[in-house]
């Protein structure tokens, strides 16, 4: 069964358009919208995780966020974190049922590109190590590279969530085309990386720029366990609910395996 965490970075991003530089960016009052009330409304929209990524800066997704979606969230929470010392202590300290690693840039709006493990491969045992001692699911979110499976099994991930943003690009430049080789060799890519990371007894994982016309060639990707979505679902939520968005992506979702006989 295919898994949907839908991440609530952006509605974050629309309250610090308002609220950056004051009290309310601090997350001592929250400021509106409020990412907590996303949480609860993505929940009952049936969201199966809720992944939110708190970044160094605290761009968007602030500390009182994170404390108050652990304490109300009764789905699964993902904390999207880079492998810093102070992101490790704040998962821990939250208790948040799975953690996945991601590469920071300051100037980006939303990650972009995998997290380079091999390059970081004592660090990231050491990170690893520290999350499942204390009880955390890790995943790791690489591009759909061999060698980056290889080293998300070296250092003891649980998972690895791979990074569709090429192949989402790939489909926009087609116009879903299936015979286009740009995407064909995008979906080939991702499905291979995804036979080796079940191979080597992980959970495979996918998102990043997927929207309700792209998801279903990835929904019915064999051995895919969750789709990691937010930007999509936060846009169409302006016209719907955020409610209704969360119930339109899984019924995307589920039509695309039903049509696959899956």
């Amino acid at each position: 069964m295919i898994h949907l965490g839908v991440n609530i970075d952006h509605v974050a991003t629309l309250r610090q358009a308002r609220y950056r530089g004051t009290a309310e960016y601090a997350g001592i009052s929250g400021g509106e919208p409020d990412p907590v009330l996303a949480a609860h409304e993505a929940e009952l929209g049936g969201a199966d995780c809720i992944t939110v990524h708190l970044r160094e800066d605290r761009r968007h997704i602030a500390d009182r966020d994170l404390e108050l979606i652990r304490k109300t969230c009764r789905i699964k929470l993902n904390l999207e974190m880079a492998a810093t010392d102070e992101m490790v202590g704040i998962a821990i300290a939250q208790r948040v049922h799975m953690a996945t690693l991601v590469p920071e840039g300051r100037l980006e709006v939303t990650t972009e590109g995998g997290l380079d493990v091999g390059a970081q491969l004592p660090r990231m045992q050491e990170v690893v190590r520290r999350l499942k001692g204390a009880g955390i699911m890790t995943s790791a979110f690489i591009d759909a590279a061999l060698p980056q499976v290889e080293a998300a099994k070296g250092a003891g991930f649980d998972a690895c969530e791979v990074h569709t943003g090429p192949y989402a690009r790939a489909f926009a430049a087609s116009g879903g085309n299936v015979q286009s080789p740009e995407l064909g060799a995008e979906l080939g890519q991702i499905a291979l990386a995804s036979g080796e990371i079940r191979a080597k007894g992980m959970r495979f994982h996918a998102g990043h720029a997927l929207n309700y016309v792209n998801v279903s060639r990835v929904a019915v990707l064999p051995g895919i366990r969750e789709l990691h979505i937010g930007h999509a679902i936060v846009a169409r939520a302006i016209w719907v609910g955020l409610r209704q968005a969360v119930r339109d992506m899984k019924c995307a979702m589920e039509h695309a395996r039903t049509d696959a006989g899956l």
